[in-house]
């Protein structure tokens, strides 16, 4: 999201639906315009297609090692963070909420909570908490991304939209994925739910902080680098730490100290699910899609877009993120980020309406497309990742 400051230190349709069938080799091959939109800098997204001859991925790295990194990781950045003329603009035109006539829409954002998808160890599943927080189920494993069951947090508005699981429903959490530092995606309120020997999967940087709250098992990662965990079934359930175009920010003195990025969580069937976290459009989406090929489901960020000027560098509208599908070379895709804060001008239901009729105009079918509300789960057909 964007910039969030504190002094503190920072605590403050549903169903399994039609079957997805998989893109053909060739959709998407990395290429882009001169604003570098579709640019990739690595291999491409169509690398493999057979699970067999996926690129090799670097040793796992020992869980719970303690790190040493950069005080700051600002060459990290894609674009310049915004100025005082930017903030002094954005506070002249107050364009960072929806309009009253907007708002009319917020009792139409749709909200179907359902229970937690029960599956076996060879089954991927999601359910969408609201914003970037999923529970995905993968490898046997229950794990969460980007937790925030607050009803606040700092400096935003209340949700929108109730949370989509609550939290006594949830299965035992067995591990915690978190993109960045910003509030509404790392919340210490929701994390104190957890016991403290959950493991914890963050960006370099970032250990310090969970550690700081009692927590035992925290994995801090550079971008590129890889963790694993037993898998129910036998096998581990990969974590790799990917780019993203986005920045880290928690207090008036940190920015840019801990590092940000989305995630690839690989199940011992080779079954992948891609969560983006925070990010702005660029060539990263490419060379993700090269390293880690044959990604079945994509959960990409929609929402907290407008106004362009001041977000695009940070924060993906529909279009884009429909783009970085396809640069990633996803089957599937599920929105997020949208329906759940008020964190930008455009109107509530704009992402919906937008991703949608950007997924049209990419003649993908529309079961590819998984615009869940908040609340609901999908299930993942297996035969369908092993050609069965």
């Amino acid at each position: 999201m964007s910039e969030q400051t504190d002094q503190r230190s920072g605590d403050g349709g549903s169903g399994p639906g039609p079957s997805v069938p998989r893109r053909p080799p060739g959709h998407g091959d990395g290429n882009g315009d001169e604003n570098g939109h579709g640019h990739g800098r690595g291999l491409g997204p169509d690398v493999a297609t057979d699970p067999g001859t996926r690129p090799a991925l670097p040793a796992p790295h020992p869980l719970g090692a303690r790190r040493l990194w950069p005080r700051s990781f600002a060459d990290r950045l894609t674009s310049p963070l915004p100025g005082v003329r930017a903030m002094t603009r954005m506070a002249r035109e107050g364009s960072m909420r929806p309009g009253a006539e907007a708002l009319r829409e917020l009792s139409r954002l749709p909200y179907e909570p359902g229970p937690v998808p029960d599956v076996d160890a060879s089954t991927v599943a999601v359910t969408w908490a609201g914003h970037a927080s999923w529970v995905v189920r993968v490898g046997g494993l229950t794990v969460l991304t980007d937790p925030v069951w607050s009803r606040r947090i700092l400096g935003t508005p209340a949700r929108v939209t109730p949370v989509g699981v609550p939290w006594e429903e949830l299965p035992p959490v067995d591990a915690v994925v978190i993109s960045h530092n910003h509030y509404d995606h790392l919340d210490a309120p929701t994390l104190r739910h957890l016991p403290r020997s959950t493991p914890l999967f963050v960006p370099a940087g970032l250990a310090k902080w969970c550690r700081r709250r009692g927590f035992t098992r925290v994995t801090e990662l550079d971008w590129w680098e890889g963790a694993e965990l037993p898998a129910r079934g036998g096998g581990s359930v990969r974590f790799d730490f990917v780019p993203a175009h986005h920045w880290s920010k928690r207090t008036l003195t940190d920015t840019c100290r801990s590092l940000w990025g989305g995630w690839v969580l690989t199940d011992p069937l080779g079954q992948r699910v891609y969560f983006a976290g925070d990010t702005g459009y660029g060539h990263w989406f490419a060379e993700i899609g090269g390293r880690y090929p044959d990604i079945d489901l994509a959960l990409l960020p929609i929402g907290a877009y407008d106004p362009r000027w001041m977000l695009r560098p940070v924060h993906t509208d529909p279009e884009e993120a429909v783009r970085a599908c396809e640069d990633v070379g996803a089957r599937a895709m599920a929105p997020m980020h949208w329906g759940t804060f008020l964190l930008s001008g455009e109107p509530p239901l704009d992402p919906l309406k937008r991703v949608r009729a950007a997924w049209e105009a990419t003649g993908r079918p529309r079961e590819e497309l998984w615009d869940l509300p908040v609340g609901a789960s999908r299930v993942l057909d297996r035969r369908l990742t092993t050609g069965g």
